[in-house]
């Protein structure tokens, strides 16, 4: 629905700086003492008096200029062609019982093309109250429009300019279905006794909680302050005070500029503990101490990072453990990693999710895919440097079998995504951007970087990442910038050992290239005739020699029996291994989807628990699909999903609600 407008009627631009200016000076002065509650309440009754007026003359030629152009990022409105964001000042209440960020945040911007007379904003499910522009060092109400909502890029926010202004201030809430926000009741969290919200602003969610320009190609620094209940903490992707007083006001600063979608706030019953003199966890009290000793290695995996890469360059590096409903593994904000507790394993064995945000801190939150076309240019390269951080600390046997596993973990992927999904370039179409996130952008990503590895050899690569994440640093890039740089820095010079069209085929063809690097790992091949022999019944299940296996051992194992393998043979395992408990998180995954594969039903009461209590999309959405392909395992998910949907973050929910055709009116 078009918004109504502050004032009773649409004016001439010509006069409009002079005519709001005079009204507004007025009404700031009348309620300058006020609180925000009755400047709130002064505006909806200007605006309910306004709306006949407004509504006959929507199309006037006062209103603000609309055209239709082609925009610089498919998935955003933004003007930042013309008018560019440079800088934001939060101002927000946290409002649990109405599940709402109210307040105010002012946009500083500079203005790209001489003359650009509008801002233009994204925005999703936000409620827009008032918009206020800077004018000779006071605030002045300016015209705005709020257009009807798109399903995938929610709704265009228009702001009038006036010439010599380079900030406006927008007052708005949040409702309680913003998809980049999750709020917890005290029963949905590990404590049980305070509420949790905690945001997810990747891909295009920070819409939904600042009207913001939502585009990588976009970087703005920020401050904000932040109000929230006194008994809890809040922390952002910014400076984070370990021994800040919780006294439910809180202040942030972030002063390197970086895309919207780094934006994150997090709230709640949070504890912090040191694990060196930058680096600490951040936990409700339940998670701490166990997330301090999983994770301990994290000061380590920033100095062999800084010794192949350069500088660390964003101060601390602290972990926030949400609960389980987080949904995805961890989320690369800076300074402050948003990590599940799903990989609190007890044996480090899932650590390289730590090693795979902090190698963000220089590829994606340093350099940043322009679009999300380019993912694979945030993804890709952060891969190939979270393998190098793990083969650095836990060396090049555990790095290679992490490798094959994710690539083991693509080839079967790649079968089932369709084909255009497959490009490392992929043209999105107008879709939503979260259907650019598969195995593609993150391990055929990688996999190009290890093949132009082993063509120029490591040293020369290692160069080459270097001068690129110093050439590029706090800048955004896209595929065809990243080609160019990559032929004037490395092929140009070595033209015989890659050519441009090897280049293309990996970019911009589907599939997997017959380039592609296919490791493997001494200790999977030997887990595999081990398992050839049992089942063959030349070895007995005593004789796999599983005491020593690792994680990634066991998942390959588990991962490659056959999909016919008897229910004898899976009452055997169980029995012997006692996989339908496993307190491992991943390997309980790999088997209760072997599982349902086979039918082995003894799992079905663990598996109700294992979607009730986790959120992780990785982790349920697998199992949620199986079940859902018979009309009994469906039944079952339906069920089962009704308990667990309250307590899933938005965008799991959206994702299972598809897999499982729920009504949830």
């Amino acid at each position: 629905m078009k918004s109504k407008l502050l004032m009773s009627i649409r004016m001439n631009k010509l006069i409009l700086a002079t005519a709001l200016s005079s009204l507004a000076l007025g009404a700031l002065t009348a309620c300058q003492n006020d609180d925000n509650n009755k400047v709130v309440e002064q505006s909806s009754k200007l605006e309910q008096t306004s709306a006949n007026s407004v509504a006959k003359q929507e199309t006037s030629s006062t209103a603000v200029h609309k055209t239709k152009q082609v925009r610089p990022d498919e998935h955003s409105y933004a003007n930042f062609d013309q008018v560019k964001l440079t800088h934001l000042d939060l101002d927000l209440d946290v409002v649990f019982a109405e599940k709402s960020l109210q307040g105010t945040v002012d946009l500083s911007f500079e203005r790209i093309k001489e003359g650009a007379d509008s801002l233009v904003l994204d925005t999703r499910d936000i409620i827009i109250e008032q918009v206020e522009i800077e004018k000779e060092g006071q605030w002045v109400p300016t015209q705005f429009d709020l257009a009807d909502k798109d399903d995938v890029l929610g709704s265009k926010l228009s702001i009038a300019l006036v010439e010599g202004s380079d900030k406006v201030r927008v007052h708005y809430k949040t409702q309680p279905q913003a998809s980049g926000l999750q709020w917890l009741t005290p029963e949905q969290t590990a404590g049980k006794k305070h509420p949790f919200m905690y945001s997810q602003a990747q891909a295009i969610h920070a819409r939904s909680f600042i009207p913001v320009q939502d585009t990588p190609a976009v970087r703005v620094t920020y401050t904000a302050n932040i109000r929230t209940p006194k008994e809890l903490l809040a922390v952002m992707s910014a400076f984070n005070e370990p021994d800040t007083e919780l006294d439910g006001d809180y202040h942030f600063e972030m002063p390197q500029a970086i895309p919207p979608y780094l934006i994150a706030i997090g709230v709640g019953d949070l504890r912090f503990k040191a694990m060196s003199d930058r680096t600490g966890v951040y936990s409700e009290e339940v998670y701490l101490d166990a997330a301090v000793a999983e994770f301990d290695d994290t000061e380590e995996m920033v100095q062999v990072t800084e010794k192949m890469y350069g500088p660390y360059r964003w101060g601390r590096y602290d972990l926030l453990i949400l609960p389980p409903s987080f949904p995805f593994g961890g989320m690369e904000n800076p300074r402050l990693s948003f990590i599940t507790p799903t990989v609190i394993a007890g044996d480090k064995s899932l650590v390289n999710l730590i090693a795979h945000e902090l190698a963000h801190s220089w590829s994606g939150n340093l350099v940043t895919n322009a679009s999300w076309r380019d993912l694979w240019l945030n993804e890709g390269f952060t891969s190939y440097v979270e393998n190098r951080i793990m083969e650095e600390l836990f060396g090049e046997k555990r790095a290679i079998m992490e490798q094959a596993l994710s690539v083991q973990d693509l080839r079967a992927e790649v079968q089932d995504l369709p084909k255009g999904d497959t490009v490392l370039h992929l043209e999105l179409n107008g879709r939503d951007p979260d259907d650019a996130f598969s195995g593609v952008p993150y391990t055929k990503g990688q996999m190009f970087l290890v093949y132009l590895e082993k063509k120029f050899g490591r040293e020369t690569f290692d160069k080459f990442l270097v001068k690129y994440f110093n050439d590029h640093a706090f800048q955004s890039l896209t595929t065809s910038e990243f080609k160019q740089y990559l032929n004037d820095n490395l092929l140009a010079e070595n033209s015989d050992l890659v050519s441009k069209a090897d280049i293309e085929t990996w970019l911009h063809e589907p599939m997997l290239p017959e380039t592609m690097p296919n490791p493997t790992s001494d200790a999977f091949v030997i887990i595999d005739g081990a398992t050839k022999s049992w089942l063959s019944d030349e070895k007995t299940i005593e004789q796999l020699d599983s005491d020593n296996w690792t994680v990634h051992e066991w998942l390959h194992f588990i991962n490659n029996l056959p999909e016919d393998l008897s229910l004898e043979r899976m009452n055997q395992l169980d029995t012997s291994f006692e996989l339908t408990q496993s307190t491992n998180n991943e390997i309980a995954h790999a088997w209760l989807l072997l599982a349902l594969k086979r039918g082995y039903e003894p799992v079905m009461e663990r598996l109700e628990s294992y979607l009730i209590n986790i959120g992780r999309r990785k982790l349920i959405v697998p199992l949620y699909k199986q079940l859902a392909k018979t009309e009994d395992g469906l039944a079952f998910a339906k069920r089962v999903y009704q308990v667990a949907r309250p307590g899933y973050h938005p965008l799991a929910q959206g994702t299972v609600d598809a897999i499982v055709n729920a009504d949830n009116n």
